[in-house]
């Protein structure tokens, strides 16, 4: 694969990606979606349906790999590293890329979120706030277990994610990138409830750019403080489960 070929498949796959995962965070986040408050489920299901269509529409072109952690793992397994970096930002440009995609999608309701009226006690509405629509947000705030998690989280994206390339019945079938995206649906549901299971740093780290510079009416902090959580994480996450592959397997 050329250097051009793998940043053109990487930002195109990386962007479908995120316009899927951010575009169900905002249908279950923002006012005046139909979506509204439709819950975990369907945001699990919405990002692996996301994997799901960027990660095939990639293929061709790059491997459709979509995730720094997923990189750094082969990477640490096999030793190529000569194109990691074309990986790495194809990542990034196509994540954010696919965060204003998805802003543009719910421009409308963006837009709406401003404080309405005041009530009868003379009080007013909170606006929604946005920045889990776009990056990730501990509900517990503990660096320590944030890390934890998105380390143990991405390992279990990222071991299996190896592993499947030895099953070579899932490689002839094509259905390897619809088993990794049911991995995604089974790790936010079992794993994404302490951090919202960033996994992937160009997922967290792209949209959270792009999050402090859109023109969101009371869109909050985009919490830089924490965000080098779900990117070290990860990708310690990735590293170890190369690790650990190349030792088992």
């Amino acid at each position: 694969m050329s250097n051009g070929d793998i940043f053109v498949g990487e930002v195109i796959g990386t962007a479908i990606l995120i316009l899927f995962g951010a575009g169900v965070c905002a249908a279950v986040t923002l006012r005046y979606s139909k979506a509204r408050a439709s819950g975990w489920v369907v945001i699990a299901f919405g990002w692996g349906f996301g994997v799901l269509a960027g990660a095939y529409t990639a293929a061709p072109l790059s491997g459709g790999q979509l995730n720094p952690a997923v990189t750094i793992g082969i990477a640490v397994d096999t030793g190529a590293w000569g194109k990691v970096w074309v990986y790495l930002l194809g990542q990034i440009v196509g994540a954010m890329l696919g965060a204003v995609l998805a802003y543009l999608v719910y421009l409308a309701q963006f837009q709406a979120n401003v404080r309405k009226g005041g009530t009868t006690e003379g009080t007013a509405d909170e606006p929604v706030p946005t920045l889990g629509v776009f990056s990730t947000v501990p509900e517990i705030r503990n660096p320590v277990a944030n890390l934890i998690t998105e380390i143990i989280a991405t390992m279990a994206l990222v071991l299996p994610v190896l592993a499947f390339g030895l099953t070579k019945g899932l490689g002839e079938s094509g259905t390897t990138v619809l088993i990794v995206s049911l991995l995604v649906v089974g790790i936010g549901l079992s794993l994404g409830g302490p951090t919202g299971y960033a996994i992937n740093p160009a997922r967290d780290l792209g949209p959270r750019i792009v999050h402090t510079f859109l023109p969101i009416p009371n869109k909050g902090t985009s919490e830089w403080g924490y965000a080098w959580i779900p990117v070290v994480g990860p990708l310690i996450g990735g590293a170890l489960a190369g690790l650990v592959y190349n030792a088992a397997f």
